[in-house]
């Protein structure tokens, strides 16, 4: 039994897992976007957010612990058939998406299902992205309350308007018979 175990096996061995994930997570810190599918970006996805945050901090031991979970793999670009070094993995994660990310407070990544299937196994694609530096922040929900709290606000609110409009009621009479009507008087009105 797997209770209470947590992660997906995706059909691998621990150490396969783990290689898995820390390749497609290079991939996207490297490229910024990429094509997988669903259960594998789901996996991969938490792991991300946490090198960002990782990132955010920017002191020498994130950069360690950053280096130990995600390796350090070179970046190399294809110019004129020449391969060349741009950079470390760990270097983009920290000189570019750690600052970038700085005024965000979490959900860097996004999932984008695509209608598309793979042709060997049917599997579901999706782009596993970065969110750009002009993503807006999603706004925070409203935590709902009971229907007892509610029922009980929306009662005293009729009450409330019930008792302005009484005493709109109260107003106009006197103003037309030239007496005024006293808060006692009115409180009495209510009761009756």
């Amino acid at each position: 039994m797997r209770h209470r175990v947590a992660g997906r096996q995706l059909s691998r061995t621990s150490e396969h897992r783990l290689a898995l994930r820390r390749n497609l997570a290079q991939s996207l810190i490297e490229h910024e976007t990429i094509s997988t599918t669903i259960e594998k970006a789901k996996e991969v996805k938490p792991f991300v957010e946490k090198l960002i945050t990782l990132a955010r901090k920017g002191k020498l031991e994130h950069r360690r612990r950053a280096i130990a979970l995600l390796g350090n793999r070179d970046i190399l670009d294809i110019e004129d058939g020449k391969t060349t070094k741009k950079g470390t993995v760990v270097g983009k994660l920290f000189s570019e998406l750690g600052p970038r990310y700085l005024e965000r407070p979490g959900g860097y990544t996004r999932i984008i299902r695509l209608s598309l299937r793979r042709l060997g196994d049917n599997g579901q694609l999706v782009l596993l992205q970065l969110l750009g530096q002009d993503e807006p922040v999603k706004k925070e929900r409203k935590t709902s309350t009971k229907r007892g709290k509610t029922k009980k606000t929306v009662g005293s609110a009729k009450s409330k308007k019930s008792a302005k409009a009484a005493a709109a009621s109260d107003a106009a009479a006197s103003e037309q018979t030239g007496t005024e009507v006293t808060e006692s008087e009115r409180g009495a009105g209510d009761k009756q």
